[in-house]
């Protein structure tokens, strides 16, 4: 088991509800996914290997991986929501694609770095923040359509 559904089963511990097989596979199959997954994406997933699991109890478990802190919740487009790692992953911010959706991940230091200076300079504290840049990637800027 790896740090972050060891992390998970303290959490539901806590919460005083189980760690039933269910949970524990959403829990597997999420964490065993990089990049940005719906729930109907994450639903499938889990569906393929074990039919037995509903709907109601992924989104539920996603719920609870997003109180745990270990999953991140984000809507690039006002469209459907997507979540992402959040336990034990660097943070980066997003390239997002108006056209095809394409969502790129960047970590850049020097742009955390000016954030902060500018937070600084206001005698603003942070205690989260995205960045998400929207245009189009290089596949769609192409189009004459933009």
């Amino acid at each position: 088991m790896n740090r972050a559904a060891e992390y998970f089963t303290r959490f539901i511990k806590q919460k005083n509800l189980r760690m039933t097989k269910q949970r524990e596979i959403v829990v597997r199959v999420f964490l065993g996914k990089e990049g940005h997954l719906g729930i109907d994406e994450l639903y499938s997933l889990v569906k393929k290997k074990y039919p037995e699991i509903g709907y109601a109890t992924v989104w539920r478990t996603l719920n609870l991986l997003k109180e745990a802190k270990i999953a991140s919740e984000v809507s690039f487009t006002g469209k459907k929501r997507k979540y992402e790692h959040l336990f034990d992953h660097k943070h980066h911010d997003h390239l997002i694609c108006l056209k095809c959706g394409r969502c790129i991940e960047i970590v850049n230091p020097k742009i955390e770095q000016l954030q902060e200076k500018l937070a600084r300079q206001h005698g603003f504290k942070i205690r989260s923040h995205r960045l998400e840049i929207f245009g189009f990637c290089l596949r769609c800027s192409g189009d004459k359509n933009e």
